[in-house]
């Protein structure tokens, strides 16, 4: 049997819970019969190859959110118009990717705009949510890196995180894209042996090109 992820808890009770909340974006969890360890998984899916030199970028929900925002307040504006200056550029010569969990936030969702981020996401590549990154949600939450939401940010960095995808895009300055939370990341990343996405807002992507 593979060694489980450290602070990954092994309670029926908490995996059934995972798996029930999966349920609600409609994404089959399997159920193997040994732990699948995330750390040491050999086969990557779609977003693993770094063969070409596009660089991998997950987006998550405050990214469609900020294209399609419609506030007039100056700093909505001007979060706006550094989203789709990024996208526009980033879309055609790099890879972005997503996953379901982004789609189910923005379905639950009531603001302007919201079916034409479901639109933007759907002409998107979409990354699998499978066991190996459910374990690593769970060491997150057993490490209290992220708010004990297992369907929220945890989510957002696990996938980015497991797929070895570059960048994670993002508007959430409070629990992802902030140097003393990156460091944090890094840490725990580094205990579990895992590789670690850089957390970045577009305004910080445009400042690199």
């Amino acid at each position: 049997m593979a060694a489980p992820i450290p602070g990954t808890s092994q309670s029926t009770t908490g995996r059934n819970e995972l798996d029930r909340q999966a349920e609600k974006i409609d994404i089959f969890i399997p159920h193997p019969q040994s732990v699948i360890n995330a750390s040491t998984h050999l086969r990557f899916s779609v977003c693993s190859s770094h063969e070409d030199i596009m660089a991998i970028y997950y987006i998550e929900t405050t990214i469609p959110s900020f294209y399609h925002e419609v506030r007039s307040e100056p700093e909505m504006v001007a979060r706006r118009d550094w989203t789709r200056q990024w996208y526009d550029a980033a879309v055609i010569s790099d890879r972005i990717v997503s996953s379901a969990a982004v789609l189910d936030e923005l379905r639950r969702g009531n603001f302007h705009g919201h079916e034409d981020c479901i639109e933007m996401l759907n002409t998107m590549e979409m990354l699998e949510l499978n066991e190996s990154v459910l374990e690593i949600v769970e060491a997150y939450l057993a490490n209290k890196l992220m708010p004990a939401d297992p369907f929220g940010d945890a989510l957002h960095l696990a996938l980015a995180t497991y797929h070895r995808c570059d960048f994670l895009v993002t508007w959430n300055c409070q629990h992802l894209a902030n140097a003393n939370k990156f460091r944090q990341i890094r840490r725990i990343n580094g205990m579990l042996g895992l590789f670690t996405p850089e957390l970045v807002t577009p305004l910080e992507l445009l400042g690199e090109k």
